[in-house]
């Protein structure tokens, strides 16, 4: 079986690296190029070489436009700006972009939303697809079990990280408000810290915690008088987030133009 050739955006990066060496190893898929920021002083060195591994033929660009000549799709963990660029670019060449970067403003998202009626586009700033079920538990745990139950979203990730709430626990806080028929903006409550009252019937708690090298914990907890169920995702390798952006790429080349989930790719055929 001939390997698909994947493009790597932000090649030069932590997350691109690893992915780099990921691609490399798997059996149904090569790296044939990466690209980086202009300016960067990754532009020009070999992308296997920049990962620590045998080179891969294929240096780092800043085109973003020869990416996606040279790959059959491209997975992306770089920063919204450059991410916007891309989506434009997969666009224009109707090939597979696989989204990994977080941090994007309302227009910046509904650029790519727009790219994605061109191209196909998968959104997976949490590309697990075991967190994509958890986010269908939520979904449908808030909806059989009513306001009784307060629903409370808890997260724990490395000190590192710079994005309260991350975009899984803001998708954990949205499935639980679907379920419950509420709107997400107005039932969230993230700051106690000073109230004295108790807790407003209905709302959708949320904590950070930070510590450490914590890859990633999201617990949704159901509580009511007498009992409590709790539906938690830890993660504790980042493979785990390079074989769902990997499993995004092999299962979008077969779509047509759209903009996509990582629900999408767990509710049909597995790449």
């Amino acid at each position: 079986m001939e390997r698909i050739g994947i493009g790597v955006s932000g090649c030069g990066g932590r997350m691109g690296r690893m992915l780099t060496a990921f691609i490399q190893r798997h059996d149904r898929c090569r790296v044939v190029a990466g690209c980086e920021a202009p300016g960067s002083p990754h532009i020009g060195k070999d992308v296997g070489g920049l990962a620590g591994i045998a080179p891969v033929g294929a240096n780092a660009s800043a085109d973003a436009e020869a990416i996606f000549k040279a790959s059959d799709a491209v997975i992306d963990f770089s920063v919204p700006a450059a991410t916007v660029a891309l989506a434009e670019a997969a666009a224009r060449h109707g090939k597979p972009l696989v989204i990994g970067t977080d941090g994007f403003t309302n227009d910046q998202r509904q650029a790519i939303v727009t790219s994605g009626t061109r191209a196909p586009i998968v959104w997976a700033p949490n590309s697990s697809l075991v967190f994509a079920l958890l986010s269908r538990l939520v979904r449908e745990t808030a909806r059989l079990l009513d306001d009784r139950y307060d629903i409370e979203v808890l997260e724990l990730l490395h000190n590192r990280n710079v994005h309260v709430p991350t975009v899984t626990s803001r998708e954990l806080i949205e499935a639980a408000a679907q379920g419950r028929g509420v709107d997400p903006s107005t039932s969230r409550c993230a700051v106690r810290d000073g109230k004295i009252a108790p807790r407003r019937p209905g709302e959708i708690g949320f904590a950070a915690l930070r510590g450490g090298d914590a890859v990633g914990d999201h617990t949704v907890v159901f509580a009511a008088e007498g009992e409590r169920l709790e539906l938690t995702h830890r993660v504790t390798s980042r493979d785990v987030h390079l074989r769902g952006t990997v499993d995004a790429a092999l299962w979008a080349v077969k779509q047509p133009p759209g903009f996509y989930l990582m629900h999408d790719v767990l509710g049909s055929d597995k790449p």
